[in-house]
């Protein structure tokens, strides 16, 4: 019998999903499905996800938007667009009756308009209003497979990958971790990674990343490696195949999943910044706030750093998901600067009060 992995939780009995999901979950068992998580008590950590991932078969978020689920639903469309195995031919859909998800497509569609995400999310992220739709939903996923990811490899060769260690250089003060975009090609973008790798050298601070070598990733590694500044990256087999490794890296860890990759980026930085990306950066962005939401040890007086960069035509780079963060109740979480100059002297200022 097919697993789908059901998203979302009841706190109580005046909760007003409580309903819905009961009718849910008569459909889904009724149609043939077994379902994970049917009392809505399985919580979602870095370290659980992927068993959760590859337990199901299908995955359905219900109504009203958490910062478990959006981090859940992020990360399955990540692995969508990065060929992640364990996702071949499992759909998603999601029960957005009470519009509860609309703020987050529109982050989905911003970023897609920026040409972060190329993939139209639609289409491997089924939307329905009502719980009768989303077995239709299911039904058709199954029968017409999932569209083919945009991303390529671009290196098959991966067999002698492996991790290694090399010691902070002299003066180095600490770790910045950068979550940026791998994929954007425009020129400003990728010349602001390189200005920040190389301050970040310049300031004494080691630069963990997805080690990742195209786009922003690659640009930002670059800065800091021709800076004589140390670099420190992650990546997993599937992902090193699309984007390559970044040349000059001191350490590399290599890991199985990205959530394994996310927690070991995380436990080797004392601070983040969040440059532009995509779907990805998202991702690891949201992974933060849910580590500091549920008091992690492993974020403990790490300062998050948000560039919302402003192009020529006066767009927020991440408005649309910095307005959904604190609508949540997150705005304390991090901070926002607009400047690429003052990046790095905010996270220094906000490392020294955090110690």
């Amino acid at each position: 019998m097919p697993k789908v992995l059901l998203s979302g939780r009841v706190t109580g009995e005046n909760d007003p999903s409580r309903e819905s999901r009961a009718g849910l979950l008569y459909l889904l068992f009724s149609s043939g499905w077994d379902i994970s998580n049917s009392n809505g008590d399985k919580a979602v950590t870095l370290s659980t996800i992927q068993d959760q991932i590859i337990d199901s078969d299908a995955f359905v978020f219900t109504q009203g938007s958490t910062l478990e689920e959006l981090f859940k639903a992020v990360s399955i469309f990540v692995g969508y667009q990065t060929l992640d195995e364990k996702l071949e031919a499992k759909g998603t859909v999601i029960l957005n009756g009470d519009k509860s998800w609309d703020p987050f497509f529109d982050v989905l569609d911003h970023l897609n308009s920026l040409g972060t995400i190329k993939q139209e999310f639609r289409d491997y992220i089924i939307s329905v209003n009502e719980p009768e739709e989303v077995i239709g939903a299911l039904n058709k996923i199954n029968s017409d497979s999932l569209p083919e990811p945009i991303h390529h490899p671009i290196d098959e060769n991966i067999d002698d990958i492996y991790s290694y260690e090399a010691p902070p250089v002299d003066g180095q003060i600490g770790n910045v971790c950068v979550f940026c975009s791998a994929s954007i090609k425009d020129k400003n973008y990728i010349d602001e990674g390189y200005e920040l790798g190389r301050k970040m050298a310049d300031e004494g601070l080691g630069c963990v990343s997805g080690a990742g070598r195209t786009g922003i990733m690659g640009s930002v590694v670059n800065g800091a490696v021709e800076a004589n500044g140390w670099t420190g990256g992650s990546n997993v087999p599937h992902i090193i195949k699309l984007e390559g490794l970044p040349e000059g890296l001191s350490s590399f860890w290599l890991r199985p999943d990205i959530y394994t990759r996310m927690e070991i980026m995380i436990e080797r930085s004392d601070a983040f910044v969040i440059f532009p990306g995509g779907a990805g950066t998202v991702q690891e962005f949201l992974a933060l706030l849910l580590l500091l939401e549920m008091g992690d040890p492993v974020m403990k007086g790490k300062p998050i750093v948000v560039y919302d960069r402003i192009d020529k035509s006066g767009k927020n780079f991440w408005k649309p998901l910095i307005n959904l963060l604190k609508e949540k109740g997150y705005a304390d979480y991090f901070t926002v600067v607009n400047e690429l100059g003052i990046v790095i002297p905010t996270v220094s200022r906000l490392m020294d009060l955090k110690l």
